[in-house]
């Protein structure tokens, strides 16, 4: 309910700052590390001024990013490689050549246009060299400052991994914090135990948590998705304050730790465990488990 109720509200925070744009003025002052705009308002004696924070609207941040791999040579194509379905291991007519343009699964491939059919997406070499984990970092650097504005969404066309960690930096990538853990069993992977972001309080939204929402399941059709809710965390942020975007915009560059935690200069993307859809990875077939990735949204 409040991830339903909140979307009206972001739109009219949005709203808020492009619908006064024409009567808007720079203000020669600043707010934080903000520019502060006067702008006018509706009162019961009529029009009256007022200053806010100045925000640029949204945007999809993933057109200016670069990426990284490590291990670089972990995308599949080099050499050639034929994959099984996991839900279907008798299915084996999935193929990844890099030298080829309609096999092969480079990593732009998880920021381009997805109205394309069939789907395109990056995909990993298979877990060839289990038990050894098949593990993937992928990283996202803007060289610069961005706020997050809206949930953080990752698309998967393997299954989603069994176990995962979102990590964040603030100072371009020289340290690394947790933003949430995921995993099918919180406890076992990383001795959590598991919650989600409806557990969270206002007093309690900057926690780190381990949430098995995004890990559990077999139905790999309809479960695609990851999320990082960025939205839910900013409703317990905002509580009353919503009605006042000074008020709002204030308390967020002023607050260090509130800033801080919805600010990024570049994401991680730790993959630890890949789907195995069992209990047992089954050995003689290990080209069935992989990660493949088909999109990445990242708005600020």
């Amino acid at each position: 309910m409040r991830s339903a109720m909140l979307l009206p509200v972001l739109f009219a925070l949005q709203a808020g700052c492009t619908s006064v744009a024409h009567a808007m003025q720079n203000y020669p002052a600043a707010w934080g590390h903000y520019d502060v705009c006067k702008f006018q308002i509706y009162t019961e004696e009529g029009l009256a001024w007022d200053y806010m924070a100045c925000q640029p609207e949204g945007t999809d941040m993933t057109k200016y990013l670069r990426v990284a791999l490590d291990p670089p040579n972990i995308t599949c194509g080099e050499p050639p490689e034929t994959y099984c379905a996991l839900e279907n291991p008798y299915m084996c007519n999935n193929e990844c050549d890099a030298a080829t343009e309609e096999l092969a699964h480079p990593p732009e491939l998880m920021f381009d246009f997805e109205g394309r059919n069939p789907t395109t997406f990056w995909q990993s070499t298979s877990w060839k060299k289990y038990p050894k984990p098949l593990q993937v970092n992928i990283t996202l650097s803007w060289n610069k400052t961005v706020e997050l504005t809206d949930d953080i969404v990752l698309t998967f066309e393997s299954g989603r991994p069994e176990q995962m960690v979102l990590e964040k930096s603030l100072d371009y990538g020289r340290t690394w914090t947790p933003y949430q853990f995921y995993a099918t069993d919180c406890l076992d992977a990383f001795t959590m135990e598991p919650k989600t972001v409806g557990d969270l309080t206002q007093r309690t939204l900057l926690d780190i948590i381990c949430t098995e929402d995004y890990s559990r399941g077999y139905v790999w059709k309809n479960d695609k998705t990851v999320r990082f809710e960025i939205k839910d965390r900013f409703a317990l942020f905002a509580g009353p304050r919503l009605h006042n975007m000074a008020s709002l915009y204030g308390q967020l560059d002023t607050t260090k730790n509130l800033r801080d935690f919805f600010t990024i200069t570049d994401l991680r993307i730790k993959l630890l465990k890949a789907a195995t859809g069992a209990t047992m990875v089954d050995e003689n077939n290990l080209s069935r488990y992989f990660y493949a990735i088909s999109d990445i949204k990242v708005q600020g």
